[in-house]
Order: C-alpha cells, then structure tokens, then sequence
C-alpha cells in the first residue's frame, strides 16, 4: 500500500508521453475530420443538417474541415521528422520484430488467430505490436495520402488546374469522399473492435491514454516480446511500481468514452 492509499502494482511503460500526445492529436483530429466531413457528404439526411448546424452552417463546417486536415498534415510531418531522427540520430531499427514494418509472422498471426475465432486452434503469441496495430500505422501514411492530396486539389482547384485538366477535380472529389468514408468506417468499427471492444480489453484499453499495463497482463498478451525484453535485460528498465487513482482513471475513460460514443454514432 502507497502513501496515498491506493495498492500499488508493478506496471509495464509501454507507449512514452510523445506517443500519448500523438493518438490525442490523431483523435481529436480524425473525429473533427469526420464530423465536418460526413455532413457534406450527406447534407441530405436530417441528421447532417444537424451537423452542419452546430458547426455554424456550411462555410464554418467546412473552415474548421481545414484546421483539424492542417493538424493532421502537421502530426505527420512531425512524425516522419522524429523517424529520420530516431534512424539516423539514435541508430535506431525501423525494421524487425520489434518495429512497425509487417514481417512474416504477421501473416502467419493473422492466419492463427483467424483460426483462434473459430475454435480450430490456440490463439497466436504476439510481439511488440500486432499485425491490426502495423496495418493502423500504415494505413495512416495511405490515408493522408490518398485523402490529404485529393483534399487540397478540392481545397486550392484553381492551383492545380494550372498544370491539371479540369476533370481531376471531379476524380479528386470522387477519392476524396470514397476513401475518406472508407477510413471513417474502418476507424469505428474494425479499429475499435481491435482496441476496446475485444474481450482482453473491453469495454476500453485506458493503455493509449495512461502508458502503462499491468505487468502479468502484458506478459499473458504478447509472450515473445516479454520474453525478449527479459532476455536482453530490457525489461526492468520499463517496469514501474505505481498506482492508477481512480479519479484519474475516471477522467481518462470519461474522455475515451466520448470520442468512442462519438464514432459509434457516427457509424
């Protein structure tokens, strides 16, 4: 028992405040993003035009659509910055087991643990990060790609058509909005499946806003990667004896339940 009367317990830091910082950003970002998006797609439906009202009308939903796409333009600047520093600089390794670069054994996990679902075999051990967690990575660098470039042909047209033909602009809508409504379903349903809806972690993994998870259930979730960190001697230097109080406990989900509830209704 602590000084401040909660039970202390030992904890894996598994994600740093500038990763903490980073999914705020993201969040707050994609959600702005998607409720000032998704009205103007379907600015026919009643519910939109609830939307569009609480923005301010349409000129005002779609001035703050530019600041949460400037956020989003920005975070990943940033991060690509912090890669080439973290390579170049820190010597670090942006392939292997241990990284964001799918491998071999993602497919083979995802092959497990479709089989796991089914009751047809024992569910796979899994790394560092998981097959769902490097796809969500990735598909963020596809996303603001693809949506990020076709958005500001449709944000600076008469820019572009100076060196395009004019029917781009009727494509880059078309991208714009399909894929946009693409990644808005995926974050939502698949995302949050994966992050807070599994049975591991339901009815939220607080992992992303605190940092830490319990010692015993990182150890049981991602075996391989707890046995390399004991093995290298890594391990104690990212395990911390703390306790979670419970009014910051209760901020944090309260603040995780809304975005969550915001998506699911948007869905």
């Amino acid at each position: 028992m602590s000084d401040t009367g909660f039970d202390e317990k030992l904890y894996y830091l598994r994600f740093s405040v500038l990763h903490r910082i980073f999914h705020v950003i993201v969040m707050v970002s994609f959600t702005g993003l998607a409720l000032t998006g998704l009205p103007i797609k379907y600015s026919s439906h009643k519910w939109a035009q609830l939307l569009i009202t609480l923005f301010g009308g349409v000129k005002n939903a779609a001035s703050f659509h530019r600041f949460f796409a400037l956020i989003t333009f920005s975070y990943v600047i940033f991060h690509l910055l912090w890669l080439c520093y973290y390579k170049i600089v820190l010597k670090g390794k942006c392939v292997g087991p241990h990284s964001m670069t799918p491998t071999k054994k993602d497919f083979q996990d995802l092959y497990r643990n479709i089989k796991y679902f089914l009751g047809k075999g024992s569910r796979p051990k899994f790394e560092r990060f998981t097959y769902w967690e490097k796809f969500d990575y990735m598909a963020v660098f596809w996303g603001v790609g693809v949506i990020g470039l076709s958005g500001l042909i449709l944000w600076f047209p008469e820019l572009f058509t100076k060196v395009l033909p004019g029917w781009l602009i009727n494509v880059a809508t078309i991208i714009h909005s399909d894929e946009a409504l693409l990644a808005v379903g995926f974050i939502f349903t698949i995302h949050f499946f994966n992050t807070h809806l599994r049975p591991e972690s339901f009815p939220m993994d607080t992992v992303i806003f605190t940092g830490l998870v319990p010692l015993d259930e990182y150890k049981e979730d991602r075996p391989d990667e707890y046995k390399y960190l004991k093995e290298s001697g890594r391990l104690k230097k990212m395990v911390v004896l703390t306790e979670l109080p419970p009014k910051k406990m209760l901020a944090v989900r309260i603040f995780g339940y809304i975005f969550l509830l915001m998506g699911i209704t948007l869905i």
